[in-house]
């Protein structure tokens, strides 16, 4: 037990409470690199396994449908593991789910039961709500001033999973013939257990009583202008990054392109999301998140209007980098917004909750994405996209900006 858990655990509080923050930083970006991995696995095949198996084209991206699905529902859950029992109980059921939704989902895969693959896919949700909670652990690592740095110098891990994820695909898909990607899933459920290797050091301090008791009712706090403005465009960000990415990798082998040119689309695509995380804590500072915001949805529409301008491979990358980018400056953003709308006892609650909305308004869009490929083609998909963007610019634009919300004392 560290320092910091023991002292809580005893009633007495941390002498130095970010004592071990630069090792939790770099436990959780290592964390969220092996982590981010596994969600890459997903969207790269996920689409193509259900095409293959499920007894309609129109349900080829239900399972990753069911993975957002699974996000949402388990947001929740996992905060609660979390006020009750600590972040690092949180963190380690995830990637309990992380080593189940590899080995289910390679047995699916070999017995050929689409229903079974997708049912696995509830667990890598799971697993995929825990991990992205790690930003938020980061900020309790730090002390105000250095929160937005910590948050994207954990999310800056996720350029490696761009890297681990696709490589994994290419260079294990066809290791079980004739049973494609049921060797990567089996892959995906190692990496699981060796991030929760990386996660058994992480050292953050148990849940006081004030956390216990919540702080203000949690409608209170949704109410704040801020925090719904926050919740949009997470919103807005997450559902059309998912939305258009769900749908590029089939749209491109319907436009007759290789599975290779397909992994190194997605690459380059969870690269742009995570990469720019080595500075935007820093933009955050200087500029502010509104701003980083409306940045990032602005670059979620050029990468729309990319994607309309051809169906080449330059065309696809292009599109998915900007698509990564904007995710980056809009999601980072809205979860600095998020931070300035809670006391320090009452974030568990708050951030699961801003959470739950963001990823179950997205499994909307994640279930649209495949009808509407399938059905009106890739043109469709990306024009869609534009209306959810002019409701979170709107939003920005007419939000008062208000003053943080003042923190109780510790």
């Amino acid at each position: 037990m560290s320092q910091a858990e023991a002292g809580t655990t005893t009633g007495l509080a941390p002498a130095t409470p970010y004592a071990h923050e630069l090792g939790n930083v770099l436990r959780l970006a290592v964390a969220q690199a092996l982590a981010g991995a596994n969600a890459v696995v997903v969207y790269a095949t996920g689409a193509i396994v259900g095409n293959t198996l499920a007894p309609s084209p129109a349900l080829a991206t239900l399972p990753i449908s069911i993975f957002v699905v699974g996000m949402a529902a388990c947001t929740l859950p996992a905060g609660a593991i979390a006020r009750r029992h600590g972040r690092r109980a949180a963190f380690l059921a995830g990637t309990a789910c992380g080593v189940l939704v590899g080995l289910l989902s390679a047995l699916g895969v070999v017995l050929g039961a689409f229903w079974l693959f997708c049912a696995a896919m509830i667990f890598g949700g799971a697993y995929a709500a825990v991990v992205l909670s790690f930003r938020f652990a980061a900020a309790d690592c730090a002390p105000l001033e250095r929160r937005a740095r910590a948050m994207s110098a954990v999310m800056a891990g996720g350029v490696f999973a761009g890297v681990i994820g696709p490589q994994l695909v290419t260079h294990t898909m066809g290791l079980w013939p004739p049973h494609l990607f049921a060797a990567t899933y089996l892959a995906q459920a190692a990496v699981s257990a060796v991030s929760a290797l990386v996660l058994l050091g992480v050292r953050l301090p148990m849940p006081t009583a004030a956390e216990l008791a919540g702080g203000r009712a949690i409608g209170i706090v949704a109410r704040q202008p801020r925090f719904l403005t926050a919740v949009i465009c997470g919103i807005v960000s997450y559902l059309l990054m998912n939305f258009i990415m769900t749908a590029a990798p089939l749209a491109m082998r319907l436009c007759g392109l290789s599975q290779e040119a397909s992994n190194l689309g997605l690459q380059w695509h969870v690269i742009a999301m995570y990469a720019p995380s080595f500075f935007t804590g820093r933009l955050i500072t200087r500029f502010g998140a509104r701003r980083m915001v409306a940045a990032g949805l602005g670059l979620i529409a050029a990468a729309a209007a990319v994607g309309l301008a051809g169906v080449d491979v330059a065309h696809f990358w292009l599109s998915l980098t900007l698509l990564g980018v904007g995710w980056n400056f809009g999601f980072l953003g809205a979860s600095a917004l998020v931070l300035e709308c809670h006391r320090p006892e009452e974030r568990t609650r708050v951030q699961s909750l801003n959470d739950f909305l963001v990823f179950g308004t997205m499994a909307l869009g994640s279930f649209a994405s495949g009808g509407l490929l399938t059905a009106y083609g890739w043109d469709t998909v990306l024009q869609v996209s534009f209306a959810p963007l002019v409701v979170a610019l709107a939003a920005l634009a007419v939000t008062v900006s208000a003053a943080p919300t003042p923190p109780s004392p510790r």
